[in-house]
């Protein structure tokens, strides 16, 4: 379906805009003339691979100088009006009721995590001087959280979170990794007018608007256990299952040929990790020629995956969102973080219908992704995001002297 372009203004203030422009130039042409904001704290983008991004990040600068841009490639878009298979997205931050910082981690295949963990503390400590200039108490009164868009071609996610999670010290992340389609070649982050590779962007967010960060899978585990008995943790590849070839092992247990399996037989039988408790998707990314699997997360010899079998994505969605809805008093829009793996399951269910009704009566905004973050974990086949309600926080309206909006 044809989205074209469009602009929505929230309640919150956040502007976003979509366009399914052929060319970068059109697209930020689209969006610069969409949003009409004469003072804005940041602007986030996600846009399509198949732009040229050198390009997109020139007119991005030229038509927003005084404003800060981050952003990254995706393999789909998310906007209010539903889902792009290409085009930009665009999310406009006001700077009333926003006080927004950002910074890029660079070289993340190879990062020095002392280093990195010093740059999100001097990051943190310069929020605090945009509150000195507020009236009144000048003790941040807003809640903070974080977004992450990292490459998700780095393989570099689970050390990067944990590193940002640390620094963080309990202010909540989410975020995904930054794909292009299904092409597994080239991932781009934007930041600054330039674009970076096996990068990361850390976008720090106080606001006076109550929020609620989220994940929502639609998975639960069976009884079929493997063993990794033989992977290269580095590269995400197994190369054995219960001492077997790991592609013919997975393929036997899910009633397949090795032959027959494809990203919809990936999406269609995750597996999954226990970690305290609690399961989380270890998706496959493809298999290779030598019958091996590639993972989109980590997976180390020694670690025990369970085969996964889906539930009612659309009745598990509908139920996060609802809770969010009933948390926050009124979801004004949502900022997700959706695996592209769960858009082909929903596809290949003929569901995707349904998702994208509830993305829009929720104004979901955002991108299709390689992996997802919440808090310190990197996770695949999942949606994750913030929430951000229509009324103000309860310590805001304390500060300011504003009396709670009506539910």
């Amino acid at each position: 379906m044809a989205l074209g372009s469009g602009v929505r203004r929230h309640l919150c203030g956040i502007w976003t805009a979509w366009t399914e422009a052929a060319t970068a130039t059109d697209a930020v042409a689209d969006i610069a003339g969409a949003i009409r904001e004469a003072r804005l704290s940041q602007i986030v983008v996600f846009f399509s691979a198949d732009y040229d991004a050198a390009i997109l990040a020139l007119e991005l600068a030229a038509r927003f100088p005084a404003v800060p841009v981050s952003g990254c490639s995706m393999s789909g878009g998310i906007a209010p009006a539903g889902g792009l298979d290409r085009g930009l997205v665009a999310i406009a931050f006001p700077a009333e009721r926003f006080r927004i910082v950002s910074t890029v981690l660079d070289a993340i295949d190879h990062l020095d995590v002392e280093r990195t963990a010093s740059a999100v503390r001097g990051l943190r400590r310069t929020l605090d001087p945009l509150d000195q200039g507020r009236e009144g108490d000048p003790t941040p009164t807003g809640r903070r959280f974080a977004l992450s868009l990292i490459d998700g071609l780095a393989n570099a996610e689970e050390t990067v979170v944990s590193a940002i999670a640390w620094a963080l010290d309990g202010i909540p992340i989410v975020g995904g990794s930054a794909g292009d389609d299904l092409r597994f070649r080239d991932a781009v982050m934007l930041h600054g007018g330039r674009i970076h590779r096996k990068a990361a962007i850390l976008v720090l967010v106080e606001t006076d608007f109550a929020v609620e960060i989220f994940k929502s899978d639609n998975f639960e585990p069976t009884r079929t256990k493997f063993v990794v008995t033989a992977s290269d943790g580095e590269r995400r590849t197994v190369h054995e299952l219960n001492a077997e070839p790991a592609a013919r092992e997975y393929a036997m247990a899910i009633g397949l040929d090795p032959e027959g399996l494809s990203p919809m037989s990936f999406a269609a039988y995750p597996l999954a990790v226990k970690v305290g408790g609690e399961y989380f998707c270890r998706s496959i990314r493809r298999m290779n020629e030598d019958g091996s699997l590639s993972f989109f997360c980590a997976v180390d010899e020694g670690v025990v995956l369970t085969l996964a079998e889906p539930r009612d994505i659309v009745a598990s969605t509908r139920a996060e969102l609802s809770r969010l809805d009933r948390v926050l008093g009124g979801v004004d829009l949502i900022i997700g973080f959706e695996c592209v793996l769960r858009r082909l399951d929903a596809e290949s269910r003929q569901v995707r219908h349904g998702i994208t009704d509830l993305y829009r009566r929720y104004n979901v905004v955002g991108f299709e992704t390689f992996g997802e973050q919440y808090r310190a974990m990197h996770l695949n086949q999942t949606f994750t995001g913030i929430a951000i309600g229509r009324n103000l926080n309860d310590e805001s309206l304390a500060a300011s002297g504003e009396a709670p909006a009506a539910s």
